[in-house]
C-alpha cells in the first residue's frame, strides 16, 4: 500500500529510554509453547511519551519462532496505563503501513470520548524492524532523493531506469541479513502474542488503522481466543494482498483526487486555479509536465509533485496547505512550500519506513516475478487512473527481485471472533470500501461503520460524533450497532468535513478537541 505524503519525523525515543529486558524463555517451535520474559519498564524520555507519563520498554523475542533458542529481536513499547477504576485490559495498537511506528499510539486513549479510553492500559510498540526495535531494517536511505526518472516511462530509457532502480534497492536490502525472512504479517501477529504473554493478559483489545487491519485480521485468525474487543478503521481485503490491492488503490486514487479538485474549484476566488474541478484537474497534469521538463529548484520534478499531492486522496486535513503550496507557484513560481510538503513525506536519509513496508509486502504473499505482467497490468490502469498508476507501480518494484522467500496468504476467518467494530469512509482509496464489506462477512458478529461520500483513510476518532461515539460506547460496554440484513453497512455517519478556507487560504474551522487528541497521538508517527 502506497505511503501516504505526510510522513511526519520519526518518534524520539532514545536507547536511554528503555531498561534492558531480560532474555526471553526458550521453548517449543511457536505461538502457545513460547514464554517470553516479563517486558522491565522505565519512564520513555520522548518529550510526548514522557509528558503523557508513559512507560517504555523491550520484548524480547525469537526472530524465528520456528527456532526459539536461537538469534532474538527486541521490540521497542510503550503503555499508559488506565486511570479508571475499572480495568478493561490492555489495547494494543498499530497505526498501519507495514512500516508504521507505534509507540506515541499509547496516547490515543485520551482521543476516545467520554473517558472511554480510561479503563484500559493503551500499548504502543514498533513492530519488528520499525522504529525504535531492534535491529531496525534500512537499505538505502537516499533512495527518495531529488532527481529521480519520471514516474511514466514516457521517454527512452525512464522504464529500464526506474527498474535498475527498484532492482539496487532490493539488492541493498539483503545486508539486513536473515530478519528479511522473518517480518511478515504472521511474524507480527506472534509478537503480539508474545506481547499478550508479557503483560500478564488472557485476551487483548486491538485498534488497527489501515494495513493495523489486516494485523488484526490475521491474529484473530490465528488466536480468536485471545481477543476481547477489536476496532478495524480502514480495511484491507484480505483476498487480495497485495499484488491486486496496489491495483485497486490506483483506481481509487484517482477517483480521490478529482474529488479534492473539486474543493479547489469551490474556492477558486482564493486559490485561482480554476472554476470546475475539471479545470484544476487540466492545470494540476499541465504543471506536472512542466516540471518533468524542467525540474523547479533543480530538484522538485513532477515524481515530488505527485508525491505531495498524494496526501490529498488520503486526507481532507492538509487540503489548504496543498492548495496555496498549488497557487504559489503556478501563480508566484513559489516552490518552497512544496519541497517543504515533499520532505516531510519524504524525510531525508530515513528509508526505515519505506524498508519495512517492502520488507513485509514482498513477503507475506508471493509477486509476480514476470515484469512482461507488471507493465500491462500498469499501462492497462494508467489510462483508466493515470494519477498515482506509475507511482505505486515503482514503489512496489523491488517486490520482483526481493531478497527472501515469500510466504503464502492467510485465510482469513473471522467466525470465532466474538466481535469487532469496521470503520471505513465510502471513497477510501488507501483502502477501498469493498475490503470493509468482505471483512463484514468474514467476521459475522461484526459491526460496520461507512459514511457514504467521504474519502479519509482511517480517519475514526479525529471529531465526527457519529463514529467516535459508537467507538467510545463499544470500548465501554461491548456493545455494538445493531447488524443489518444483507451485505452493506450497518449504520452510515457523516464524513470527515473538508476544511473551510478563508479569504487567506489557512483553515476556518477550529479542530475539535478529539482531532486535536487524535493529532497528538499520532504526531510522531510515519503515517501510511
Amino acid at each position: 500500500m502506497r505511503r501516504i505524503a505526510a510522513v511526519l519525523a520519526a518518534t524520539a525515543f532514545g536507547a536511554g529510554a528503555l531498561a534492558a529486558a531480560p532474555a526471553a524463555g526458550a521453548g517449543p517451535a511457536a505461538g502457545p509453547g513460547y514464554t517470553p520474559a516479563p517486558i522491565s519498564w522505565a519512564p520513555c524520555t520522548s518529550g510526548t511519551l514522557a509528558g503523557s507519563g508513559a512507560e517504555c520498554g523491550f520484548l524480547v523475542v525469537p526472530m524465528d519462532y520456528a527456532q526459539p533458542g536461537g538469534a532474538q529481536v527486541r521490540i521497542a513499547v510503550s503503555r499508559i496505563k488506565h486511570t479508571a477504576a475499572q480495568y478493561q485490559g490492555v489495547m494494543l495498537v498499530n497505526p498501519g503501513g507495514p512500516g508504521g511506528s507505534g509507540l506515541g499510539l499509547s496516547r490515543l486513549g485520551k482521543a476516545v470520548p467520554e473517558h472511554a479510553g480510561d479503563s484500559y492500559d493503551w500499548i504502543g510498540f514498533d513492530p519488528r524492524g520499525v522504529g525504535a526495535s531492534e535491529p531496525a531494517i534500512t537499505c538505502d536511505k537516499n533512495y527518495f532523493s531529488y532527481a529521480r526518472p519520471r514516474y511514466v516511462p514516457s521517454a527512452p530509457g525512464d522504464e529500464r531506469t526506474w527498474r535498475a532502480k527498484a532492482s539496487g534497492y532490493a539488492k541493498a536490502c539483503a545486508a539486513n541479513g536473515p530478519l528479511l525472512d522473518h517480518v511478515k504479517t504472521t511474524d507480527v501477529a506472534e509478537d503480539m502474542e508474545s506481547l499478550r504473554k508479557a503483560l500478564g493478559e488472557r485476551r487483548i483489545n486491538y485498534y488497527g488503522f489501515s494495513y493495523g487491519t489486516y494485523l488484526g485480521q490475521v491474529y484473530s485468525t490465528l488466536h480468536p481466543d485471545h481477543v476481547r474487543r477489536m476496532v478495524l478503521d480502514g480495511n484491507v481485503d484480505p483476498r487480495k494482498v497485495w499484488y491486486q490491492s496496489n491495483l485497486d488503490q490506483d483506481v481509487a486514487f484517482d477517483r480521490a483526487v478529482k474529488v479534492y479538485f473539486d474543493w479547489v474549484a469551490k474556492y477558486d476566488g482564493i486559490y485561482h486555479l480554476g472554476k470546475t474541478g475539471a479545470e484544476v484537474e487540466k492545470l494540476w497534469y499541465d504543471q506536472q509536465a512542466r516540471l518533468d521538463r524542467s525540474p523547479a529548484g533543480g530538484v522538485l520534478g513532477g515524481d515530488e509533485w505527485t508525491d505531495v499531492f498524494l496526501q490529498a486522496g488520503y486526507y481532507v486535513f492538509g487540503w489548504e496547505d496543498m492548495a496555496k503550496a498549488f497557487a504559489g507557484w503556478v501563480h508566484q513560481g513559489d516552490w518552497q512550500p512544496l519541497k517543504d510538503l515533499y520532505d516531510q513525506s519524504n524525510p531525508p536519509g530515513d528509508d526505515n519506513g519505506y524498508a519495512v513496508y517492502s520488507a513485509v509486502q514482498c513477503t507475506d504473499v508471493p509477486w509476480p516475478r514476470n515484469w512482461n505482467r507488471w507493465r500491462l497490468d500498469a499501462w492497462r490502469t494508467h489510462f483508466r487512473a493515470p494519477f498515482e498508476t506509475w507511482g505505486n507501480t515503482w514503489f512496489n518494484a523491488p517486490c520482483t527481485e526481493w531478497p527472501a522467500k515469500a510466504g503464502q496468504p492467510v485465510h482469513v476467518d473471522g467466525s470465532k471472533v466474538g466481535g469487532a467494530l469496521l470503520i471505513s469512509e465510502e471513497l477510501d482509496a488507501a483502502t477501498p470500501y469493498a475490503g470493509s464489506l468482505e471483512v463484514r462477512s468474514l467476521f459475522p458478529r461484526s459491526s460496520l461503520i461507512s459514511a457514504p461520500g467521504g474519502t479519509t483513510h482511517a480517519g475514526s476518532l479525529s471529531g465526527v460524533a457519529c463514529v467516535d461515539d459508537k467507538v467510545a460506547g463499544y470500548l465501554a460496554t461491548g456493545a455494538l450497532p445493531k447488524r443489518t440484513a444483507g451485505e452493506g453497512s450497518d449504520v452510515q455517519c457523516q464524513p470527515v468535513p473538508p476544511p473551510v478556507p478563508d479569504a487567506s487560504g489557512a483553515q476556518q474551522k477550529a479542530d475539535s478537541p478529539a482531532q486535536t487528541a487524535k493529532q497528538r497521538a499520532l504526531a510522531d508517527l510515519p503515517r501510511f
